[in-house]
């Protein structure tokens, strides 16, 4: 199975984990935790833009503005709305398909060498993209660990 394919996988079964919750059971942060359900959805969407996008220095894809709000060292801040859980989880899937897209077309020419907060220090696109299905498999387990919680 090719990264693209997990990361795919990985954020329907997200998507599956959202469609069975309420919105003030994904917008809950459980006491003694920093964020809540939402955040960890949106986060590895805008970590991709920032890894994928940011470090070879080329503009994303997405509203800047979710970036900001959900980069790494982000809270939540209010309540997602149910249109904006629509339109996160609509970005989730194509902001997907658009860089597996812009890989194929060789857009990722340049690279800026980074070490994530987890220790993996990344040196490439390729390299991104590998360290995105830990990420987005991380952040999942998280999201069903909060469930258990609202």
């Amino acid at each position: 199975m090719k990264p693209f394919d997990v990361i795919l996988k990985t954020r329907e079964n997200f998507i599956t984990l959202l469609s069975g919750l309420s919105l003030e059971q994904i917008n809950k942060v459980p006491e003694k935790m920093n964020n809540n359900i939402i955040w960890n959805f949106v986060h590895p969407v805008a970590a991709q833009q920032g890894l994928c996008y940011g470090l070879s220095g080329n503009p994303y894809t997405i509203n800047p503005t979710i970036i900001e709000k959900y980069k790494k060292g982000t809270k939540p801040e209010g309540q997602v709305s149910q249109e904006e859980l629509e339109h996160y989880k609509k970005i989730a899937i194509d902001s997907l398909h658009q860089l597996k897209l812009d890989y194929e077309n060789g857009l990722f020419t340049h690279f800026n060498t980074y070490t994530t907060s987890f220790g993996t220090e990344l040196h490439s696109v390729e390299s991104a993209i590998q360290f995105m299905v830990c990420h987005e498999g991380l952040h999942l387990g998280y999201a069903m660990a909060i469930r258990k919680l609202v």
